[in-house]
């Protein structure tokens, strides 16, 4: 048995370093993602060449038996995906309402139902060499598609992981609507509490109690401002209303950030101050990157969310920095699209 060169280990521990340092710098930017997913393949990469190399039967066997497991797993999800997102469709809509919003997975199946009945009849309806540029660029855009959202997922989760300090001077929490316009929802709720929970920790730390900023606007068919509803539960959950603000202006999630920090630096008068935001976990990057955005430098802590709603709106957030970084995406689909009609002119030459 003979260990592998050293050289073998680089790309492995440069690919590491490289997270490592962008990640512990600025942990709100969505390459994170990639630059994760790209340590972790050319670290499995080593660690499967390394036992390769071990010679050791058991430690292989072992191995071999863990991966073919894994990519049973992933067949059987791969097969049951129309059955999975049409029986989430089918439990938001009867939990949460049919609304536009909580359509998202059945869209998807629609989409993907729509797409396989025409790769297996679509070629008794369109020329060859026009099914083949068809296949080719939506072959590669689900491809492009999964591998986008997979990076996503990959920074969503590892954004959740990480821990503001608890000696913090503002706790920012972010609006949602309210029940009958003036009662605060359950989801609205568990960001509330997730705030209150660090407040009360950081307190009993020793540290001085930092200042809740309720941050949401009125909306059109809501009695009160957001802000004013989520002060009221707060108060009535252990919080003094000497340590709450209300930042009753904001429509957006951008404009919680830009607001909010408005009124922190009014109050602060320039100087320097340590701010957390509270939000959702499925909600918490995209709002991290909208507090980089408003020039605010905080991270934030997500309040769980029901496990049957998680799908519908992590679809939600992805198709959103979808838009927010569509330049990217729709030079992705130019070059898709140039490959398949090369593709579809190789046919019509061949």
């Amino acid at each position: 048995m003979s260990p592998l060169p050293l050289w073998l280990y680089l790309p492995a521990i440069l690919m590491g370093a490289l997270f490592l340092i962008s990640f512990i710098h600025e942990p709100r930017h969505l390459y994170n993602g990639m630059l994760f997913n790209l340590f972790a393949l050319t670290a499995l990469t080593t660690l499967a060449l390394a036992i390769l190399g071990s010679k050791n039967r058991l430690l292989i066997a072992v191995s071999l038996t863990l991966f073919i497991i894994f990519v049973l797993v992933i067949a059987l999800i791969v097969a049951l995906h129309l059955v999975w997102l049409l029986w989430n469709a089918w439990l938001v809509w009867r939990r949460e309402g049919h609304s536009l919003a909580n359509m998202l997975t059945l869209a998807l199946a629609g989409g993907l139902i729509l797409l396989e009945l025409a790769a297996v009849f679509g070629r008794d309806w369109v020329p060859n060499w026009l099914y083949a540029g068809l296949s080719t660029f939506f072959i590669l855009a689900i491809g492009y598609e999964l591998v986008a959202l997979y990076n996503f997922l990959t920074i969503l989760v590892l954004y959740n992981l990480q821990r503001p300090r608890h000696d913090r001077d503002y706790l920012i929490v972010l609006g949602a609507g309210l029940l009958n316009g003036s009662r605060v929802s359950p989801l609205l709720a568990s960001r509330i509490q997730v705030a209150v929970d660090f407040y009360q920790k950081q307190i009993r730390m020793g540290r001085p109690a930092p200042k809740i900023i309720l941050s949401g606007g009125q909306g059109p068919d809501e009695a009160l401002p957001e802000s004013v509803a989520m002060q009221q539960w707060a108060i009535t959950h252990g919080v003094s209303k000497a340590d709450t603000l209300i930042e009753d202006q904001s429509k957006t999630t951008y404009q919680n950030m830009k607001f909010s920090k408005a009124l922190i630096d009014q109050r602060e008068d320039g100087k320097a101050a340590k701010v957390a935001f509270f939000t959702n976990n499925y909600h918490l990057f995209r709002a991290g990157v909208f507090a980089r955005a408003a020039g605010l430098k905080a991270n934030g802590v997500g309040a769980a969310t029901s496990f049957y709603y998680l799908p519908n709106a992590v679809i939600r957030e992805y198709l959103a920095f979808v838009v927010i970084h569509k330049r990217r995406h729709i030079v992705a689909a130019i070059v898709i699209a140039l490959i398949a009609v090369s593709v579809a002119i190789g046919r019509i030459s061949g």
